[in-house]
């Protein structure tokens, strides 16, 4: 079966590319940096706007800004006071919300750090952010004035930090724009860090389709040495004094490694102009964790590095949903009555609207697995021919079990990058949804 893959030159018939909307008449190249704290429990949310930062030039998209391009869990939008126009608009996921539906939200309150930038407005402007739950209603929302004249907006000073270009692909304005910021590194292993870093950029480009759209990819990298080498894990009461305060068992989930300190992160960063974070994390032990639009987190030293990077970048980025299940997890995070925003699992309650035109003729909805895929593929994964992988890999259906959900949730293919390790590639549904966001960005 011949290998599938998506290219930028097929895109404008699965996607128009929208006009320019005046970037320069509305804003500055400068980046408005706001912090929020989210708070509340799984019945009870609110956001409170805390501080306003300037900060560099703008590294962000300057077409299509007012409409995001997936929906995500919640968005920010800069609007005008006069007309309620948008102006710019970001859709965004949070820590805050996976921690929604968890069982100790049901018990107890908390509070989490959220960070967003927008482009710098050039006249006052009206900030709105607002949250949604699993079935797209929206349950919290905060609308306040910005003026850039406002001497309270505290203007970003460079923190010192030693930084690098790891890629570039083009100009600040023409790219993608990643920074890498370390953590868990002492001030002994700066040049461990930037080795690491680089390998970031070779596991994303030894993949399709980053691997054909390089060159619409920056990568920076920021070294803030941490007092400890490594990162915490609490299972094992082993807690670490570092940079970006990354820790395993988020949520009890011993894989899970997340850091709950966005400010300082950004912190971090400083004045380096950046669209997506990676927080790269001085460790051998499996584990990582990707926000759409907020941060990827990545152990440096698994054997594991470029599959987990590339999975966990797919979530950030392309907003791609997990598309594995657990035989001992009941989750509501993909209700029947509502269709996900990621554009690689479906509930079949708006199928229409994901991969019903990728389907062969006569694909049965839903579709049998074929007999490779009933057996335990990650073990034997190696000794399957191209031809097998390429069958699991590339056969587009509608086969139940994704998003952690064994019942009620569909994903595109047998295998994907999205769904094992040990699958080399993307499937054809998300590599297209990879590259309308790559096309989205920069065009």
């Amino acid at each position: 079966m011949k290998r599938f893959l998506l290219t930028l030159a097929v895109l404008p018939a699965v996607l128009p590319v929208l006009a320019a909307q005046g970037f320069d008449s509305d804003f500055e190249n400068a980046t408005l940096r706001l912090d929020y704290v989210f708070c509340g429990d799984g019945s009870h949310q609110a956001i409170y706007f805390q501080r306003a930062g300037r900060t560099s030039e703008w590294a962000g998209r300057r077409n299509n800004l007012s409409e995001p391009l997936l929906e995500g869990n919640g968005t920010i939008r800069v609007l005008d006071p006069e007309t309620g126009e948008c102006l710019y608009a970001n859709s965004f996921s949070t820590l805050f919300q996976e921690w929604q539906v968890t069982e100790a939200a049901l018990h107890v309150q908390k509070a989490f750090e959220n960070c967003f930038q927008v482009p710098f407005p050039k006249r006052p402007v009206d900030v709105e952010v607002f949250l949604m739950d699993t079935h797209r209603k929206v349950t919290s929302r905060v609308k306040h004035r910005i003026d850039p004249a406002d001497i309270l907006i505290r203007t970003v000073q460079d923190n010192g930090l030693s930084s690098t270009v790891v890629w570039q692909g083009g100009s600040l304005a023409e790219t993608i724009d990643i920074v890498v910021v370390s953590d868990g590194y002492d001030t002994s292993e700066k040049a461990k860090f930037y080795k690491d870093a680089a390998r970031v950029a070779k596991a994303l480009f030894r993949h399709e389709p980053f691997a054909s759209n390089q060159g619409r990819f920056s990568i920076r990298a920021v070294f803030a040495p941490s007092r400890d080498s490594g990162t915490s894990v609490p299972r094992l009461g082993d807690w670490k004094d570092t940079a970006a305060e990354t820790h395993f068992d988020t949520f009890y989930t011993e894989r899970y490694l997340t850091t709950s300190s966005m400010q300082k992160v950004y912190d971090l960063i400083g004045t380096v102009p950046f669209e997506h974070v990676v927080v790269l994390v001085n460790t051998p032990i499996y584990g990582g964790g990707g926000i759409y639009n907020s941060v990827t987190v990545m152990p440096s030293d698994n054997p594991t590095f470029n599959a987990v990077m590339v999975h966990e970048f797919g979530h950030a980025f392309g907003g791609l949903a997990d598309e594995y299940a657990y035989g001992d997890q009941v989750d509501t995070m993909y209700p029947a009555d509502t269709e996900p925003w990621e554009p690689n699992v479906t509930t079949l309650h708006d199928f229409a609207s994901k991969w019903e035109d990728l389907l062969p003729d006569g694909t049965p909805i839903p579709t049998e697995p074929d007999a490779l895929d009933r057996q335990d593929v990650r073990r034997i994964w190696h000794t399957f021919s191209q031809e097998q992988k390429d069958l699991l890999n590339l056969k587009v259906g509608v086969y139940e079990g994704a998003g952690y959900q064994l019942k009620g949730v569909y994903r595109p293919v047998q295998e994907c990058r999205m769904r094992i390790n040990e699958c080399e590639e993307f499937c054809p549904v998300c590599s297209r949804a990879i590259v309308r966001m790559i096309d989205y960005c920069t065009r």
